[in-house]
C-alpha cells in the first residue's frame, strides 16, 4: 500500500533515492583506494560456516506503538491491544499475530534514541552506525557484510538489495570499500541488469568476444597494469558469472506451494527471493517494504502495511529456523526512525527518533530477548538506552567480527564501528 499522506521528504520513498549505473559500471567503478584488508591483525577468525546478514526496512518509519512497543489504554496508544507472544511476559500489537508465535525465535530492542528525525539522516544512521557528516561517507552494513562475510572467490554478488518498482543497477553505499561492495538492486525482484545475453547474440559469438577480451586484458596488465583496469577487468569476470547463475533470482522457481505461504503480493515474493539467495550463498540481502510514512490516517495504513508483513514476516522466520540457516543469519528489522506517540489532529503520528524500537534475531542473538524499555505512554526511554552506534557494534559482534577492528582505506585505518559507541553484550550470545 502507498502512503499518498507521507511527508514530502525526497527520501521517504525507496524508488526516489538515486541509484548509479548499470551492473558493469556499478560493480567495475574505478577506485584509487588500496585495501589490503584489516589494520587489526587480532582481529578474531570467522567461523567456518558463512555467516549472512538479512535486513528488513520498514521505510518510511515503522509504529513502534502498533507494533513491538504497544501501550494500549493510555493516551498515546491508540485502537489496538497488545497480545502475548511465544516468549512469557512479552506483549506484542494484535497486528502481528503471526509474528507473536515466532518471538521466541527473536529479540526486541525498544530503547533506541538516535535524537533524529529526518528519513535521509536516519537512514544513514541506521544502516551505516553513524551520523551523516560533510567530512565522508561510511559504508552501509550491507557493504560491510560483504566485505568481510562474502567468500572471496564467490560467483554471485555479496550484497543484494530487493526493491520495490522498477529499476536496477548499483549504488553507491559502499563508501571507501569501494564498488565491489556495493549493493546490486534487483527491482521489483528482477535479475540484475545486463545479464541476459543480446538475442542478437549468438553464444558462440559470445564466447569470442570475451576470449578477445581477456586476451586484450592480459596484454594491457602485462605492461600497464593498475587498481582501475583490475577492477574493469574483474567487473566484466563477474558480470559473466551472474549470467551463468541467472537462475538464482528467478524466484518462479520455487514451489508455488511456498509462493502461496509467503504471499502473492511484492512483499511475499521479494522475501521468499531473499530466502533462496541466502540458501545460494549471497551473504547480505536487504528487503524492502514501503511505505509507513503515516502521518495521516496512521492505523489504517498500519492494519494495511503489517497485515502484508506479518504472515510474510513470521514465514521467512520459520523457514530460515527449519532450514538451518537461522544459526548463521543475523535478522535485523529496522525503520530510519519510529512514529510520535502524540497523535497528531490527522490520526497520524510523525516522526519520532527518541523512544522506539528495532527487531533482532539469528546469528549471535539471544533467542527471546528484551532489551530496554520506555515509560508509560511510549515517550521516552526509561531503562538501557542505545542509538545506532550500539547497534552497528552488536550486528558486527553477532556475526563473528570484532567491532573494534579498522579497515584500511589507502593506509588510513577507519574504525568499522564507532568508537564511542559499544555491543549491546546482554543481546549477544
Amino acid at each position: 500500500m502507498k502512503c499518498h499522506y507521507a511527508c514530502r521528504s525526497p527520501e521517504h520513498m525507496f524508488e526516489r533515492r538515486k541509484f548509479l549505473g548499470g551492473l558493469a559500471g556499478g560493480v567495475g567503478a574505478a577506485t584509487t583506494l588500496n585495501f589490503s584488508g584489516l589494520l587489526d591483525a587480532a582481529m578474531p577468525e570467522l567461523d567456518a560456516a558463512q555467516k549472512h546478514i538479512l535486513i528488513i526496512w520498514l521505510a518510511g518509519g515503522l509504529s513502534q506503538l502498533e507494533s513491538w512497543d504497544p501501550k494500549p489504554k493510555t493516551d498515546t496508544g491508540g485502537p489496538f491491544r497488545a497480545i502475548p507472544t511465544s516468549v512469557p511476559g512479552t506483549h506484542i500489537c494484535e497486528l502481528l499475530p503471526y509474528t507473536a508465535r515466532q518471538m521466541h525465535h527473536l529479540a526486541l530492542v525498544r530503547s533506541i534514541n538516535t535524537k533524529e528525525n529526518d528519513h535521509g539522516k536516519g537512514h544513514y544512521c541506521m544502516t551505516t552506525g553513524r551520523r551523516q557528516e560533510a567530512v565522508g561517507e561510511f559504508p552501509h552494513l550491507g557493504a560491510v557484510g560483504a566485505k568481510l562475510l562474502a567468500p572471496e572467490r564467490s560467483p554471485l554478488p555479496g550484497h543484494i538489495h530487493i526493491a520495490t518498482g522498477g529499476g536496477g543497477g548499483t549504488s553507491n553505499n559502499a563508501a571507501f570499500l569501494g564498488p565491489k561492495y556495493a549493493s546490486i538492486m534487483l527491482g521489483n525482484g528482477a535479475p540484475p541488469q545486463n545479464t541476459a545475453r543480446p538475442a542478437g547474440v549468438s553464444e558462440s559469438a559470445d564466447k569470442q568476444r570475451n576470449a578477445f577480451r581477456m586476451q586484450a586484458n592480459d596484454h594491457f596488465a602485462r605492461r600497464r597494469r593498475t587498481a582501475e583496469s583490475d577492477a574493469f577487468t574483474s567487473s566484466y569476470d563477474q558480470a559473466l558469472q551472474l549470467m551463468e547463475r541467472r537462475d538464482v533470482f528467478d524466484v518462479a522457481k520455487e514451489p508455488p506451494a511456498d509462493m502461496e505461504r509467503y504471499g502473492t503480493h511484492e512483499f511475499g515474493r521479494h522475501c521468499l527471493l531473499a530466502r533462496r539467495l541466502l540458501e545460494q550463498g549471497v551473504s547480505c540481502v536487504q528487503v524492502h517494504h514501503s511505505n509507513y510514512d503515516t502521518h495521516n490516517e496512521n492505523f489504517d495504513f498500519h492494519i494495511e502495511q503489517l497485515g502484508e508483513f506479518d504472515r510474510t514476516f513470521a514465514t521467512l522466520v520459520e523457514d530460515l529456523v527449519e532450514r538451518g540457516l537461522w544459526k548463521n543469519t543475523l535478522l535485523v528489522v529496522m525503520s530510519e526512525f519510529g512514529r510520535t506517540p502524540q497523535i497528531n489532529k490527522y490520526f497520524g503520528r510523525d516522526h519520532w527518533g527518541t523512544a522506539w524500537s528495532v527487531v533482532l534475531g539469528g546469528c549471535g542473538i539471544q533467542s527471546g530477548a528484551l532489551i530496554g524499555k520506555t515509560n508509560a505512554n511510549g515517550t521516552e526511554v526509561t531503562d538501557r538506552q542505545v542509538d545506532h552506534g550500539h547497534l552497528f557494534h552488536t550486528y558486527l559482534r553477532a556475526v563473528g567480527v570484532d567491532s573494534t577492528a579498522k579497515f584500511d582505506a589507502g593506509g588510513r585505518g577507519i574504525p568499522m564501528a564507532d568508537p564511542a559507541a559499544e555491543p549491546i553484550q546482554e543481546l549477544l550470545t
